[in-house]
C-alpha cells in the first residue's frame, strides 16, 4: 500500500484493530466525523473500533451487522428502506442484518440531481440510485478479493449471498464479518459491474420497511421526542400579520406563570421559555403585545385576486411552439379562467426544533428536509463557522416541502444562544397553519382554437402567480434562463401534440409567504391544463380519453398508462347509474401516470356535493425499488391532492390567515376515502420519483368527472357545486 493509504488507515483505527479500507479524501473526512459524533452520542467507541468503514456510506461489524448512512430525510416516504435496498442488492447483503442512520451533514451526501443535501423534488431514488448500487457492488467485489486471497483461488470461482462467500466446490464459506481485518489491502473499485434486473433478489420486492418497528414500539425519535438534560421548551408569539413586527410588549403576567423561565424578544416575535410546554403556552397567552402590523395589514382575498387580474397576460412568454397569433385573433375561441388558492402544508407533526448553542459548538436536533441549509442558517445565528454546527436529523412527521424552510431552526438557535441552554421550540397547529409558507395562489387564462375535426390547433395559456424562486434566485435571472419552473411545471410536460402553443407567466408578489408544496407547480398546473383539455373535448365533440390518445403519440410511456388506466377502470364498460368518470394524466419527476376518478353527485340538505367512489391509477416510474412503498406513496399523494381539491383554501383578511386548525382547514376523513386501485407498469427504465406524483392529476380527474356529470366545468378550487 502507498504511504498515504497507510496514514489514512492509522488515523481511522484510533489505536484499535487495523481494519480500514481504501478511502477517498471525502470518505476519510466523513469517517472521522462519524467516529467522533457516534462516540459522543452513543458511547460506542469500543464497537466503532471493531467496525470496518467501507466508505462514507457503510460500516460493517464482525457479527455481520451493517449500518448504512441514509443521506435523505425520512418523512414517511420510505427512504430508510428503499435506499438501503439499492446498496444491499449489489452487496448481496443479508437484509435482516441491516441498520440505518441519518447521515451527518457533508457534501459527499449531496443529492447528485441538485448538488444539495436536501430531500424533495421526489429525487432520493433518482439521485442516489447509481451511487448506492455502485457502492454496494464495489464493497462486494473487495470482499470477494479478500476471500480469494485467503483461499488462494480465483475470484471468478466464488459467489455471494446473504453476507456469505462460498467457493464453487462448496468446501469453503466465509461470513463478511470474518474478513474485516484484511480489507485494508483491497481498494474499492470505482466502476463495478452492476446486476441486471433478472438477477435481483431484493429490488422490486415488497420488503417490510426498516423504520416501522421503531415507529410501532415508540423508540423512533421525531423532532418533538428529543430530550436533553436541562432542556427548556419555548413557544413564540408571532405577529398575526405577515411581515409585521413587535412594537412593544409587557411580560409581567407571563413571567408569573409557574414554570416560566424567561421571556425574550427574537427576530420572529416574543419567545416564552419554560420548563415544559404547558407553562410556555400559558405564559404566551398572558403576554400583552402591541404589534406593528406593517404594510400588509389591509391585505385581503379581493385585493390579491385583483393583483392577479391586473397582471395576467402581462408577463413574459416563456414557452412558444409555432405561432398562436393567426389562429387566436378574430376566431371563435374556447376561453376559460381558472383559479387555485393558497394552501397550507399541515404536516402531522407541527414545526419544531431543538438547539444547544455552546461556546464553540452548536447542535441542532431537527425534523428537517434540508440539514445542509439548516447548518448554514444556524451558523449565521450562532455566529460561528459551519464546521462547528452539527445537525442531527430526526424522523419527520411529514414534510411536503414545509420542512425545507429554516424559520423553526432559526428560532431555536436564537433562543438557545440568548439563554445559554438547550431549548426546544414547539409550534401548535394554529402556529403551523397561520405562519406557513403557502402553496402559491394562481390565476390562469386560456384560449384555444379547434380545427374542423375538433382538435386543438392553437392554445394560449397565461399564468399570474407568485414566484417561489424570488427568495433564492432573483426573478430576472430565472426569466433569462427561459422560465420559472416552479410556476409553469406541468403545463407542457405531457408533450401533447398541439402545433401552436404559447405560455405567458407573470410574477405577482402578494406579500404572502410562499414555499414548496407537494409536487410544487404540477399541483396547480396539471389541474388547469387537464381540465381545459376536457373543455376542448366537450366543445369539439370528442371523447376525453380518445382525444388524449390522439395527442399523446409523442409520449408513448404516458400513453401506455392512459390506455391501461382506461382498461382497469372500465372506461368503455357500462357504468353504475349516477356514476361518472373523469380522466387526467401527468408526466412529472421522471414518472408517468394516469388517473380515472369515479364520482357521483349527492344531495346533502340544500347542497350538492361530490362523492368520490374510486380512483384508478396506473404508474410508470421506471425500475421499481419497492412496490409496497410506491403504492403507499402514490396513495398518500392522492389523499393529499383530494384534500386540496375538495376542501383546501387559505383565505386572507386584514393581512391575517383566517384558518387555524382542522375544523376550518379540513382534510379528507376516512369515511370519505375512496377505493384506490393502483397498477404499476413493468419497466426497466431509469427510476422516477414517486413521493409527489399521485397529487397532481387527482383534482383534475375529479373535476372532469363532475364536468361529465353536470356539463359545467370546474374552474376554481376547492370544488364547489
Amino acid at each position: 500500500m502507498k504511504r498515504r493509504t497507510v496514514l489514512k488507515l492509522l488515523a481511522l483505527t484510533g489505536g484499535g484493530v487495523a481494519i480500514g479500507v481504501w478511502l477517498t479524501d471525502n470518505d476519510t473526512a466523513v469517517v472521522e466525523l462519524l467516529r467522533t459524533e457516534l462516540s459522543r452520542e452513543k458511547n460506542t467507541e469500543r464497537d466503532l473500533q471493531q467496525a470496518w468503514f467501507a466508505n462514507a456510506w457503510l460500516r460493517l461489524y464482525p457479527d455481520d451487522s451493517m449500518v448504512l448512512q441514509v443521506p435523505s430525510s425520512e418523512m414517511g416516504q420510505g427512504v430508510m428502506t428503499a435506499l438501503p435496498m439499492l446498496l444491499a442488492e449489489e452487496l448481496d447483503a443479508d437484509w435482516a442484518r441491516i441498520r440505518v442512520e441519518h447521515a451527518p451533514v457533508h457534501h459527499v451526501y449531496r443529492n447528485p440531481t441538485n448538488n444539495r443535501q436536501s430531500t424533495g423534488n421526489s429525487a432520493s431514488i433518482r439521485g442516489f440510485h447509481h451511487t448506492l448500487r455502485l457502492a454496494g457492488a464495489a464493497i462486494r467485489e473487495a470482499l470477494l478479493r479478500a476471500a480469494a486471497a485467503r483461499w488462494q483461488v480465483a475470484v471468478s470461482t466464488l459467489s455471494t449471498r446473504d453476507n456469505l462467500i462460498s467457493d464453487a466446490a462448496g468446501e469453503h464459506r466465509l461470513r463478511y464479518g470474518e474478513l474485516l481485518q484484511e480489507m485494508g489491502a483491497f481498494p474499492l473499485a470505482e466502476n463495478s459491474v452492476l446486476k441486471t434486473p433478472d438477477k435481483f433478489r431484493l429490488l422490486n420486492s415488497p420488503l417490510r420497511r426498516l423504520d416501522t418497528p421503531a415507529k410501532i414500539n415508540g423508540s423512533a425519535v421525531f423532532g418533538q421526542d428529543v430530550t436533553l438534560p436541562g432542556l427548556l421548551v419555548a413557544v413564540v408569539a408571532r405577529c398575526p400579520v405577515f411581515k409585521g413586527s413587535v412594537a412593544n410588549f409587557n411580560d409581567t403576567d407571563a413571567r408569573a406563570v409557574n414554570g416560566v423561565v424567561d421571556v425574550v424578544k427574537i427576530g420572529s416575535g416574543i419567545a416564552v421559555v419554560a420548563r415544559h410546554f404547558w407553562a410556555a403556552q400559558q405564559g404566551r397567552e398572558k403576554l400583552r403585545v402591541t404589534w406593528n402590523e406593517g404594510p400588509l395589514a389591509t391585505q385581503n382575498d379581493a385585493a390579491i385576486l385583483q393583483l392577479l387580474r391586473n397582471s395576467i397576460g402581462q408577463g413574459t412568454v416563456v414557452e412558444k411552439i409555432g405561432d398562436v397569433t393567426p389562429h387566436l385573433e378574430g376566431k371563435s375561441l374556447i376561453s376559460a379562467e381558472y383559479f387555485t388558492p393558497f394552501l397550507a402544508h399541515t404536516c402531522m407533526e407541527p414545526m419544531n426544533c431543538t438547539a444547544w448553542v455552546q461556546d464553540r459548538r452548536c447542535d441542532i436536533w431537527a425534523p428537517t428536509q434540508s440539514p445542509e441549509r439548516a447548518r448554514k442558517a444556524a451558523a449565521g445565528i450562532a455566529g460561528m463557522s459551519k464546521d462547528h454546527v452539527f445537525v442531527h436529523t430526526t424522523f419527520l412527521g411529514g414534510g411536503f416541502g414545509r420542512r425545507s424552510e429554516q424559520d423553526f431552526v432559526i428560532e431555536a438557535v436564537e433562543i438557545s444562544k440568548l439563554l445559554g441552554a438547550p431549548v426546544k421550540v414547539l409550534w401548535t397547529r394554529e402556529d403551523d397553519i397561520q405562519h406557513d409558507f403557502y402553496r402559491p395562489i394562481t390565476l390562469n387564462k386560456l384560449s384555444a382554437h379547434l380545427d374542423a375535426n375538433g382538435m386543438p390547433l392553437a392554445i394560449r395559456h397565461s399564468i399570474a402567480a407568485p414566484s417561489l424562486l424570488d427568495r433564492f434566485v432573483p426573478f430576472s435571472k430565472v426569466v433569462l434562463r427561459g422560465k420559472d419552473p416552479t410556476a409553469v411545471d406541468g403545463v407542457l410536460d405531457n408533450k401533447y401534440r398541439i402545433p401552436n402553443f404559447e405560455l405567458n407567466y407573470a410574477n405577482v408578489d402578494t406579500g404572502i409567504p410562499v414555499g414548496f408544496w407537494r409536487s410544487v407547480g404540477y399541483s396547480q398546473n396539471v389541474f388547469v391544463s387537464e381540465c381545459f383539455l376536457d373543455e376542448i373535448a366537450l366543445a369539439g365533440n370528442q371523447n376525453p380519453y380518445q382525444l388524449r390518445r390522439t395527442l399523446l403519440q409523442d409520449n408513448p410511456r404516458l400513453l401506455r398508462t392512459l390506455e391501461l388506466a382506461a382498461e382497469k377502470a372500465g372506461w368503455h364498460a357500462p357504468r353504475t347509474a349516477g356514476h361518472h368518470f373523469g380522466i387526467a394524466s401527468s408526466a412529472c419527476f421522471g414518472s408517468y401516470l394516469s388517473q380515472i376518478a369515479e364520482v357521483s353527485i349527492v344531495q346533502d340538505n340544500s347542497n350538492r356535493q361530490v362523492l368520490v367512489h374510486r380512483i384508478t391509477c396506473v404508474i410508470d416510474c421506471g425500475m421499481v425499488v419497492n412496490p409496497r412503498i410506491v403504492k403507499a406513496q402514490v396513495t398518500g399523494g392522492i389523499v393529499y391532492g383530494l384534500s386540496a381539491a375538495l376542501y383546501g383554501n387559505i383565505s386572507i383578511k386584514d393581512g391575517r390567515v383566517q384558518q387555524s386548525n382542522f375544523h376550518d382547514y379540513p382534510c379528507l376523513r376516512i369515511h370519505n376515502m375512496p377505493e384506490v386501485s393502483l397498477h404499476l407498469v413493468d419497466s426497466n427504465e431509469e427510476p422516477g420519483g414517486v413521493g409527489e406524483i399521485g397529487t397532481p392529476p387527482v383534482a383534475a380527474a375529479v373535476a372532469n368527472a363532475v364536468l361529465a356529470a353536470t356539463g359545467a366545468p370546474i374552474r376554481n378550487l376547492p370544488i364547489a357545486l
